[in-house]
């Protein structure tokens, strides 16, 4: 058990999420279409939970419930992902677009390895799923029962923040507007938000295990990645290169991230 358990387990859990985005990065390759990489990052979180159920020493029930939540809501958020992504698969989201402009004239050979660094991150970031699934103690805590009902809330926020923005854009008169209606009224990004309250029920859950602080670490890089990297900042580029004045009116107008009461002008 111990140390050597966990090596192997992270070194089982890289080893499947690298391969995978070996094969997405082909594909992507071939198709000419980055985008990709979103829907498999999600799937990945539920490969490293099938195999930490399988080979993880912990008590059964714990692992059955944890490994659950993870796989529930990435298959969720990766089908999602896929739904969108799919349906436009000849046209590359905006923010790899960009991407595919800064790292020209070696732009695969870069998306080669940020893909690569996406399976880094899946295995970083199940840190308390590693956590959980070692536990061997045959009797769940309040940490654990609290986790549980925060991912539920959280995910299912995401899931009606999805929705509702799917039923937005599916709407022809939509297009080129900017969804304001259901929770998109009070954040600019609802989506993100939930899921950033998915990542804090993991470590919540997490506590109720030996070592289970060190789980704080994934829910403060998605916080990280949020705000300043990869989601809000990104995506919010794109909307003002796209929408233009009418986005800058909704950043005036409402809360970046936590759902709140519209600005007064």
């Amino acid at each position: 058990m111990g140390n050597s358990s966990l090596l192997c387990l992270v070194i089982y859990s890289l080893l499947a999420c690298c391969i995978i985005m070996v094969l997405v990065w082909l594909w992507a390759y071939k198709i000419k279409n980055a985008g990709v990489v979103d829907i498999f990052w999600s799937y990945n979180f539920p490969v490293i939970a099938i195999i930490l159920f399988l080979l993880a020493p912990g008590y059964h029930d714990r692992k059955m419930l944890i490994c659950a939540m993870v796989v529930i809501a990435g298959v969720r958020l990766g089908t999602h992902l896929a739904t969108r992504i799919i349906r436009h698969l000849d046209e590359e989201e905006g923010r790899y677009q960009q991407l595919r402009k800064e790292w020209a004239p070696i732009a695969e050979k870069k998306f080669f390895f940020f893909f690569q660094f996406q399976a880094i991150s899946n295995v970083l970031l199940a840190i308390p799923f590693f956590i959980v699934c070692l536990n061997t103690k045959e009797v769940l805590s309040p940490f654990e029962y609290a986790g549980f009902i925060l991912w539920f809330i959280s995910v299912t926020g995401e899931a009606i923040a999805d929705r509702q923005l799917a039923f937005f854009k599916k709407d022809a008169a939509n297009k080129g507007k900017i969804c304001q209606t259901g929770l998109w009224y009070y954040s600019r990004h609802p989506n993100y938000f939930f899921e950033w309250l998915m990542w804090l029920s993991y470590f919540i859950f997490a506590l109720g295990s030996p070592y289970g602080y060190l789980a704080i670490i994934s829910p403060a890089i998605i916080l990280y990645l949020l705000l300043k990297v990869t989601g809000i900042p990104a995506t919010e580029e794109q909307s003002l290169r796209s929408k233009g004045a009418a986005f800058k009116a909704y950043q005036a107008s409402t809360s970046v991230f936590v759902p709140w009461f519209k600005k007064k002008r």
